[in-house]
């Protein structure tokens, strides 16, 4: 049984991403590299895929067109009902969709060849966690994947500062060296890496978030007096007079022995 803390956190996740459940499909960068990862998953017709912490199903959608059968499940059913709503409009068959939670996760051991999530680490309190029990879930030699923001070490704590503030689900976003580590020591061989950038506008983005009041514009502040200085690790600049920052992803993918 969850404990308090956890009980407290899991709230502060379906609080925010109930509110994020339209805007969130709205941002255009989270639409950016789903080839990439589809490649790194090598992902194939035979394959029965979970996305974990599937939000509105863009991924899942995305792997539908490409696998058997893709489950995707998310603890808040705000989500659930975008990512439903998202199949019937692409008219796919083959997916299905569960309310539940990363840690753990209410499916058998082997359930599945392909286990995957995008952007959820940095929500959760314990990535480590989440991580086993994706590879729990997964079949031998399936394949376990994650794509979330990677960040330089020394730029971390400020990033987390910023996203703290903008989105008060987030935890801690993984540095380049706690990701690689987290594969390294998963018990997963042949492990691959890839990585991309995400480009967002500032203003898009604030409107597709939930800060307490007034904190928008310490979001806003943040960001711009970061331009030219990189502080946060996002690379903050002036295109067309707006400002637009690019959130660096890595993508791993190992496979279970």
């Amino acid at each position: 049984m969850a404990n308090d803390a956890e009980q407290a956190h899991r709230a502060k996740i379906i609080e925010q991403f109930s509110q994020q459940a339209v805007p969130f499909t709205q941002v255009p960068g989270h639409l950016d590299a789903m080839q990439v990862l589809l490649e790194v998953s090598g992902v194939g017709k035979s394959d029965e895929v979970l996305d974990v912490a599937c939000g509105p199903g863009m991924v899942a959608c995305a792997f539908a067109g490409h696998a058997r059968h893709v489950t995707g499940v998310d603890i808040t059913p705000a989500m659930i009902e975008q990512a439903r709503q998202r199949q019937g409009e692409q008219g796919l068959a083959n997916l299905s969709w569960d309310i539940g939670n990363a840690v753990p996760l209410a499916y058998r051991d082997n359930s599945f060849t392909l286990v995957l999530t995008r952007y959820s680490f940095h929500h959760l309190l314990d990535p480590q966690a989440a991580l086993t029990e994706m590879i729990r879930v997964c079949r031998p030699g399936g394949t376990v994947m994650v794509a979330d923001v990677a960040m330089p070490s020394a730029k971390s704590a400020a990033y987390d500062h910023l996203e703290l503030i903008r989105d008060p689900s987030h935890t801690h976003a993984l540095t380049e060296e706690e990701f690689e580590a987290l594969f390294q020591r998963s018990g997963l061989v042949d492990c691959r890496r890839s990585a991309y950038g995400v480009d967002i506008e500032l203003e898009t983005q604030i409107r597709a978030s939930f800060p307490k009041p007034g904190d928008d514009q310490v979001i806003r502040d943040l960001v711009t007096a970061d331009v030219g200085v990189d502080s946060l690790g996002i690379n903050a600049r002036v295109e067309a007079n707006k400002i637009i920052y690019t959130v660096p992803i890595a993508v791993y993918a190992g496979r279970k022995g």
